[in-house]
């Protein structure tokens, strides 16, 4: 009896936390899907680079993609110090990430797509545009309804460079290798300088989960099968990097194929 007790109570509290969620997800949508339809086909037919945090953005010029439109992610603003980098958009999804940084994010003057857990902590900001967080493990071409994060912030701005109409997304700074010991996406204090990324500050002295190579690969393949899908296009114009999902190419030469801003 006492077990059939447990079982019944169990699949009540399920219900609950499924029930919460719905609720959650409708009021997000309700207020703020309608701010990110605007967004959709703005692009249709052109070109961007999605700029990673890999150590290789030191190996070349950023300041040539000022001529293009672009995604930062994460904490790409550290880099602002040193290249004067016009970002088009800004992608964190990681509410870890965003909380412990969330004062930087008024150096960043373009349009910033964020988790809507953050909505609270970051209502007062006008740039942001709140992206539903999904449970279901897709590439989603329609952000309104929610987007996964595919364990690489990466992911989620492929799903929206898709959703903006882009044909051809040139990656730059995703070196995929990281310097890590533990379990992927286990959450680690950072006491020493940040060797993963472009910046030894990138992760020093703050809380960070670590790298999720495998799965990540698992999203990049589903964000390929998607583009391809329709007829468009992901290159990895990375110096040196270690991804080999989508075709290579030579940062040069990808600065010569891209169309530039309109």
């Amino acid at each position: 009896m006492m077990s059939s007790y447990k079982n019944i109570f169990g699949t009540l509290r399920n219900i609950r936390i499924n029930t919460l969620k719905e609720i959650r997800f409708l009021l997000w949508h309700n207020k703020n899907s309608h701010n990110l339809m605007k967004f959709h086909n703005i692009h249709y037919g052109k070109d961007c680079f999605i700029i990673g945090n890999g150590p290789s953005l030191n190996l070349f010029d950023l300041n040539l993609l000022n001529d293009y439109y672009t995604f930062g992610l994460n904490r790409i603003y550290l880099i602002f110090d040193k290249i004067n980098l016009n970002l088009s958009y800004y992608v964190s999804t990681n509410p870890l990430v965003v909380e412990q940084n969330k004062s930087d994010l008024g150096k960043i003057k373009c349009p910033q797509f964020l988790p809507h857990h953050s909505i609270r902590s970051l209502k007062n900001n006008i740039n942001n545009n709140f992206l539903f967080m999904s449970s279901n493990y897709k590439f989603n071409g329609d952000i309104t309804s929610g987007v996964h994060h595919g364990y690489t912030v990466t992911f989620v701005a492929l799903q929206i460079a898709f959703y903006m109409g882009f044909k051809n997304v040139f990656l730059v700074g995703v070196d995929h290798k990281f310097n890590q010991t533990g379990n992927p996406g286990e959450k680690q204090f950072l006491n020493e300088n940040d060797t993963n990324h472009f910046d030894a500050n990138y992760f020093k002295g703050q809380d960070w989960h670590l790298a999720d190579l495998d799965n990540s690969e698992i999203s990049y393949l589903m964000a390929r099968k998607a583009y391809e899908k329709h007829g468009r296009k992901i290159f990895d114009a990375t110096v040196n990097g270690n991804l080999k999902i989508f075709e290579k190419i030579p940062f040069d030469e990808s600065i010569t194929l891209a169309k530039k801003l309109a």
